[in-house]
């Protein structure tokens, strides 16, 4: 008989959550059509975080993907009206990407679907186990991002 693996039965645990709520997520996205794929919702959330707008390739350094993949989430985002291109004051040849109106609207409603999904996802936890649970993801989401430096 094998001893269980507790480093991968925890490993199968986070990969299972991970599905969970991807799922979820997609069916709240998907009750309110809003016409945006997981892609392009990372993109909208991350282009928010800049005060001013983002060149391409910032975006691709914040999403770690390559340009190529930024160039056609903020294609498709364009054409459907959520961020539009502007030039660059000081450089005419760097093009910077910003939210429209309809992009901050977009934003708005996937914040209620992911709050809506996470609700969800939570209840079936205390406020002391929510707490719990937060303060150990940071130590991971931590720990994570100090391995990149």
């Amino acid at each position: 008989m094998t001893t269980p693996d507790p480093e991968g039965l925890l490993a199968e645990q986070l990969l299972r959550l991970t599905r969970r709520v991807h799922r979820i997520q997609k069916r709240h996205l998907e009750r309110r059509d809003l016409g945006v794929t997981p892609a392009q919702s990372r993109l909208l959330r991350t282009l928010a975080h800049y005060g001013s707008p983002p060149r391409m390739a910032d975006l691709a350094a914040r999403l770690e993907v390559v340009p190529r993949a930024v160039t056609t989430l903020v294609d498709a985002l364009e054409t459907s009206g959520k961020v539009r291109r502007a030039p660059d004051p000081t450089n005419r040849r760097v093009t910077r990407i910003e939210l429209t109106d309809d992009g901050r609207a977009t934003l708005a409603e996937l914040r209620d679907a992911r709050r809506a999904a996470a609700a969800e996802i939570l209840a079936p936890l205390s406020a002391e186990q929510r707490d719990l649970l937060g303060g150990l993801l940071d130590t991971l989401i931590d720990g994570a991002i100090s391995e990149r430096c």
